[in-house]
């Protein structure tokens, strides 16, 4: 065994394929904490977890080649230098930082992971490129997860110390002759290159694509587990510089897809418009499964969840059984709700089309006279709210700066809720009759602090700290209603409430493909005319035309939500994606598409677990429209995106 090392000490290709073996050791590892680390709120139960750790070698194959390939080059290019000690020193510690980094970046996506619901990509630095704080986030993280900093400092240490450290001084070049050695490490090379670029591609041969994100499905029975077989190196280096839309080509012209969906409403109003303010409040990561009231089958009825006020202005409401989020990140529900714009890919405006012009609830709404203003309590500019709030119509933005007190600011995101959603009702006392604002929360946030003078008050649980922040923010919503209850403006106001995506979730019922996107959506008028709780399907993309239909506002529009007040709509419907798998809820089943095939189907009302996927049972004729409408809702999203035709009238629309 000692001669055998020896001799592979002294073959540098020997050396180079050994360090690639203990990189994608690394990675495994990295898996392994990822998916520990997660087990509980997402993969409580995994049908085969040898697969998924199996498939994930091909992608840590090509994670591994990319991040290396400076390190791999400097030990395969025929130069007789590269057998230097200090040439070998550095190669050595390029390897260990580089792969240092890849665990870093990788451990770091397994907290990150509890809220996005998956992997990180390139989009991340577009995401928060306006905010300035991410280095205490991140600092506080450490601390906080300290768990998952420990492993990464012994992951690291492991690879630094397994490092296989070539020993050239019984195999030097001096013993080849040149002719001899040079085209005998050239032809070496050009081997070697043919593997990297084939590993890189993730197969061989020139019909093999270079994998990608979604090839990952082919792996796992769930969407959400792909995230395992996935790292998150991979993730990004397959996301630079990612243009995701073209067209998928399902129909051969829009007319054909517009048979099936056409994005575009043309509004029949009952009478005549209603001058009403509206109010949007999109609250962040409030779950559905947080909200007492809309689960009073849990624990036989004795469920509370963390919402008292909520479950009180409900009780006066308009609700529905099924209500579903379009995305799983905060910039994804800024558009779905305000601009009936649903995520597909990659949030909206983190993509190359986000100065598209698009149809948005304050851009209508300013037509017939409206004043519109967004709030948020964060730093200007975050999240690129900012920019989104602009180009969709609202005439204002009040964020941080224009709130003017900092000694309010909770030392991370933003200003904390009481107080920010005081100022919003105040400031709307202010504003010209009618008006349309949106306010986006803030406090019900990692780092999952609440004020000083409400920490005796909100205490921990022991289920999940997101609680004690839901909580306090539920409390100042409540005490928004008690000052705008006392404003001129409130009794001829309709108010729609949200949230952006779920989050914290811990209960059984709500981590599933569809539980990760059920959050509650709540329109209240004082005036009582909105009021029940219906057996249907509704989703952030409805809001604005439910809104403007109540309004009976009459000027044709673009949407892809429809309005849940309509009867003329017989069949109910929600839209949203899972990294690369869109899930259709229909009547009472859930089908999962990939983009070319119908993978699942679950009935989410009677298996609420999903856990009998009726792929092979369900109607082949149900299964081929739900396929269908998919992709003509894909097809009409794309084509409109990379064509800048997200209004109307354009002279496709005009029929």
């Amino acid at each position: 065994m000692k001669r055998l090392i020896g001799t592979l000490r002294g073959n540098i290709y020997a050396v180079v394929i050994i360090n690639l073996l203990l990189a994608m050791l690394v990675y495994t590892l990295c898996r392994l904490e990822f998916y520990l680390v997660n087990k509980a709120d997402f993969f409580p139960e995994v049908a085969d977890l040898r697969t998924i750790f199996l498939g994930g070698l091909k992608f840590d194959l090509t994670a591994v080649l990319y991040s290396n390939i400076v390190y791999i080059a400097m030990m395969i290019i025929p130069f007789k230098f590269r057998y230097g000690n200090v040439y070998q020193k550095v190669a050595k510690w390029l390897f260990i930082v580089v792969n240092a980094i890849c665990v870093i970046i990788n451990l770091s996506d397994s907290v990150y992971f509890k809220f996005t619901g998956r992997r990180t990509t390139m989009s991340f630095f577009s995401e928060f490129q306006n905010d300035n704080n991410l280095g205490s986030v991140f600092a506080e993280g450490i601390v906080q997860y300290w768990y998952v900093s420990v492993t990464a400092v012994v992951i690291i240490a492991l690879c630094a110390l397994l490092y296989f450290r070539p020993d050239f001084s019984k195999r030097t070049p001096s013993r080849f002759r040149p002719w001899v050695y040079y085209t005998g490490n050239t032809i070496a090379m050009a081997v070697a290159v043919f593997f990297i670029v084939n590993g890189m591609r993730g197969g061989f041969g020139s019909f093999v694509r270079p994998i990608t994100l979604s090839n990952a499905n082919a792996f796992v029975t769930k969407p959400l587990e792909a995230s395992i077989v996935l790292n998150t190196p991979f993730c990004m280096m397959r996301t630079i510089g990612n243009k995701p839309y073209s067209d998928p080509k399902y129909f051969k012209t829009e007319e054909e897809a517009d048979k099936i969906f056409r994005p575009v409403v043309e509004p029949h109003p009952n009478g005549d418009f209603k001058r009403m303010n509206v109010v949007v409040i999109i609250l962040e990561s409030f779950s559905k499964e947080f909200v007492g009231e809309l689960n009073k089958d849990l624990d036989g009825g004795k469920y509370e969840g963390f919402t008292p006020f909520l479950d009180s202005l409900i009780q006066h409401s308009l609700t529905f059984e099924y209500t579903f989020a379009n995305g799983r990140k905060s910039i994804d529900a800024m558009p779905s709700v305000l601009s009936s714009i649903p995520r597909f890919y990659e949030p909206y405006f983190l993509t190359e089309y986000s100065n598209n012009k698009v149809s948005g609830l304050a851009g209508e709404l300013s037509k017939k006279g409206y004043y519109t203003a967004f709030f948020h309590g964060a730093p200007n500019g975050s999240m690129g709210f900012e920019a989104f709030a602009k180009v969709s119509g609202f005439q204002q933005y009040f964020g941080m700066t224009e709130y003017g007190n900092d000694k309010d600011y909770d030392g991370t995101w933003a200003i904390w809720d009481e107080e920010f959603m005081q100022f919003y009702a105040s400031k709307m006392g202010t504003f010209k009759e009618p008006f349309m604002t949106a306010l986006f929360s803030a406090s019900s946030h990692h780092p999952f602090h609440v004020p000083e003078k409400y920490k005796d008050i909100y205490k921990e649980d022991g289920i999940h700290p997101l609680h004690k922040c839901v909580k306090y923010s539920d409390n100042a919503i409540r005490k928004f209603f008690d000052n705008a209850k006392k404003q001129p403006w409130f009794n001829n106001t309709l108010f729609v409430i949200t949230a952006d995506h779920t989050n914290g979730l811990t209960r059984k019922e709500y981590t599933t493909d569809a539980g990760n996107f059920k959050v509650p959506i709540i329109f209240y008028t004082p005036n009582g005319d909105l009021k029940g709780r219906l057996p249907e399907i509704a989703e952030q993309i409805d809001v604005m035309p439910t809104i403007l239909g109540y309004l009976n506002y009459d000027e044709p529009y673009l949407a892809f939500g429809r309005d849940l007040l309509d009867s003329t709509y017989t069949q109910h419907y929600a839209i949203n994606n899972y990294d690369q798998t869109f899930q259709l809820f229909q009547d009472s089943l859930m089908y999962q598409f990939d983009g070319q095939n119908t993978k699942a189907v679950y009935n989410f009302i009677s298996d609420i677990y999903l856990q009998n996927n009726l792929i092979d049972k369900v109607d082949a004729k149900k299964k081929d429209e739900a396929e269908t409408k998919m992709k003509a809702m894909i097809q009409q999203y794309i084509n409109r995106m990379t064509q800048n035709r997200l209004t109307y009238p354009s002279e496709n629309d005009k029929k």
